[in-house]
């Protein structure tokens, strides 16, 4: 009943109210109301706080969530292991990544991985902005650039240039910046990732690193779609060198003031905190890796 009940824990924690995760669990709100507070009289803390609006975790609700996790992915392993077999891997993963990388790379490692593994079952969720992977629930996540969060374990997929660049049309109309500050007299389409606005380029490094404001007519918080505008001759973009190489080697874009490039940024893959991770989640995990340093090759 212990394990049922952090089970059921784990989805309140999710849907974040006791009326959503009763009807995911088929149960009345009720039941999980008498069910979370036996739980927490196990235990003799509180998992969260209440209001009549909203649930937040309190701080023992956010340990354990990261560990009951990683516990619940154990057992799960453990029974897929006991009934079909050491080699057999099962179970759900959610991933979340970038709207370009994930459309045109993670969705094929994707693929395969399950075409391979099919007991597992992976939600892909795609986002430019900020993600809180252990309050949303999240095996495990890719992102660029420095991850400020301590607590989260980091493996590094490698590090990519930003690119600046823009169509042959776009170019043809509008002229070549020679340098950086030429930019301001151009149409920038820029990225919102999350509450940030990346209107703020960085080109060079060391003493020589300089930064210039840029704006423009559009602004998304869809890579994809930013990508897209730029091909279609609106604009000049930032982009990953991931984003863009295909439309590079393509000529459906042309590099621009590579001379002036920054550092390459790094490419993470994140993981909640918690000592194991479920096996399905470990060998997703050496998939995305291996892929990665293949196309860094």
């Amino acid at each position: 009943m212990l394990i049922d009940n952090i089970r059921l824990f784990l989805i309140i924690a999710e849907k974040g109210s006791l009326v959503a995760a009763g009807r995911e669990a088929g149960l009345s709100a009720t039941t999980v109301s008498e069910r979370l507070a036996a739980l927490e009289a196990h235990y003799g803390v509180v998992f969260f706080n209440r209001t009549t609006r909203s649930l937040s975790l309190t701080d023992e609700g956010r340990t354990l969530l990261s560990g009951a996790r990683a516990v619940l992915g154990e057992l799960e392993d453990l029974d897929t292991r006991i009934r079909y077999g050491a080699e057999t891997l099962s179970g759900p993963i959610r991933i979340s990544a970038p709207v370009d990388l994930g459309r045109s790379f993670v969705s094929k490692v994707i693929s395969a991985f399950t075409k391979q593994h099919p007991a597992i079952s992976i939600e892909l969720s795609l986002s430019d902005g900020y993600i809180d992977i252990v309050s949303q629930g999240f095996d495990l996540a890719l992102r660029f650039g420095t991850i400020t969060d301590s607590t989260l374990r980091i493996r590094n997929l490698g590090h990519f240039r930003r690119i600046v660049c823009a169509a042959p049309s776009y170019i043809h109309a509008r002229g070549t910046p020679q340098q950086p500050e030429d930019l301001a007299q151009h149409n920038c389409l820029v990225m919102r990732f999350g509450t940030t606005l990346d209107n703020v380029w960085r080109f060079g490094s060391g003493k020589k690193t300089r930064t210039v404001t840029v704006r423009g007519n559009k602004t998304v918080n869809d890579g994809s779609l930013v990508r897209q505008w730029a091909v279609d001759g609106h604009g000049i973009i930032l982009k990953s060198e991931l984003d863009v190489a295909p439309d590079l080697t393509s000529g459906k874009l042309v590099a621009l003031l590579e001379e002036y490039a920054a550092p390459a940024n790094p490419l993470q893959m994140m993981f909640p905190p918690g000592r194991a991770q479920p096996r399905r989640i470990r060998a997703l995990a050496e998939v995305i890796s291996t892929a990665m340093t293949e196309i860094g090759n």
